[in-house]
């Protein structure tokens, strides 16, 4: 039988850590080390009152049925978190968890976009910022984040032509792949351009809590009109080591969170009763683990950053996020060739910027995710 994918299907190939991944495992079969800084997978343990409410909640039965929706419970940890954070009042309405934020991103198109309609996205920027609107239909317009303007949007580099049609934009501080973070007089900015041009904001806000030195991460939401304008993706993954949970909740405007819910009753059946339970307990119980890691993540930053420059490269030392961001030593053009030759040389395994998008050629990405001693020691 001949079988015809769609091209949606077609326009892929594997995922770029799958590869990587797939590279690693064929190195450590041949008895060589690898030291891997491609997935952003925190290396440190949850938090033990985390895994005790999980555990609890796994010998309860009535947790094993569909939730279908949010416990009160986990609503009111959510209010009480943004609250006690930064300063956000939410309501119920304002609220829903997803599976984590690649698959609310990848999700929230089908209740905002129609085909053909046209999606602001960052460049270099997270690839499900692009790949989530175009399985929706819609028309991908990108806008560029340069270093000589602090990889921040230049608005007024986006022409008139390209705002007027632009029904959402996607935008994420601190920033993935580039590590950096955004002022208030930027956030201003956006909204004000939002309502220019009355389009939606969707911001990701995944690492809000690993802000460096002495900085403390913000909200979207936080700011005046933001919530007329949009919505903001938190995830739980990286600021309390649970990846693996898949949790992440989108809240702001409320028309766009009740019109999400319909869509994902159609297709979801509600966050597992087990992950609420995790979810719950990582938001109310103590955050000193928290800030720890950050500062944790601000030495590996500082070792790491020192690492790259011994072997020339020019590194942009990451003001936010798990990440660093650093152009390839000259001689070098191509940032996957680079990246293998590291990898086939020393074992260092990092994701190549071309990953990114087409304005992260000649960068890589290394995630910090080993620790200060061993990266002293590879370097």
């Amino acid at each position: 039988m001949n079988i015809e994918f769609s091209e949606r299907a077609n326009r892929f190939g594997n995922n770029i850590f799958n590869i990587l991944n797939n590279y690693k495992n064929e190195r450590i079969r041949s008895g060589k080390a690898v030291y891997n800084f491609t997935v952003g997978t925190p290396d440190y343990e949850p938090d033990s009152y985390i895994m005790e409410a999980v555990s609890i909640a796994a010998l309860v039965p009535e947790n094993y049925k569909y939730s279908l929706g949010d416990t009160p419970e986990l609503i009111e940890a959510v209010i009480d978190w943004y609250r006690r954070r930064y300063q956000v009042n939410l309501t119920s309405d304002e609220i829903i968890s997803v599976n984590g934020t690649q698959e609310g991103m990848t999700h929230i198109g089908l209740a905002l976009l129609n085909y053909g309609d046209t999606v602001l996205v960052p460049n270099p920027g997270y690839p499900i910022f692009e790949i989530g609107p175009y399985l929706c239909g819609a028309k991908i317009e990108y806008y560029n984040l340069l270093p000589e303007n602090n990889y921040l949007p230049d608005f007024d580099s986006i022409s008139d032509e390209v705002a007027a049609n632009a029904k959402m934009m996607i935008v994420s501080y601190p920033a993935n792949p580039v590590g950096v973070i955004a002022s208030a007089t930027f956030y201003e900015e956006l909204i004000a351009f939002a309502n220019k041009y009355q389009i939606i904001i969707i911001h990701d806000n995944a690492y809000s809590e690993i802000v460096y030195d002495g900085g403390k991460g913000t909200s979207f939401l936080s700011f005046p009109g933001a919530k007329e304008v949009g919505v903001e993706f938190n995830s739980l993954s990286k600021t309390y080591n649970i990846t693996g949970i898949r949790i992440s909740f989108l809240l702001g405007n409320s028309d766009i969170i009740n019109k999400f819910k319909t869509i994902r009753s159609q297709y979801d059946y509600g966050t597992s009763y087990l992950v609420q339970h995790a979810a719950i307990a990582a938001l109310s119980g103590p955050q000193d683990s928290v800030a720890i890691n950050c500062k944790e993540y601000e030495k590996r930053r500082d070792a790491l950053c020192n690492g790259l420059e011994k072997l020339g490269m020019k590194v942009h030392k990451s003001a936010g996020s798990m990440f660093v961001w650093a152009q390839i030593p000259e001689g070098y053009a191509d940032s996957n060739d680079y990246c293998m030759k590291l990898f086939c040389e020393t074992g260092i395994l990092c994701t190549p910027g071309s990953s990114f998008g087409t304005l992260g050629e000649g960068y890589v990405r290394f995630a910090l995710v080993l620790p200060v001693d061993l990266i002293n020691t590879i370097f």
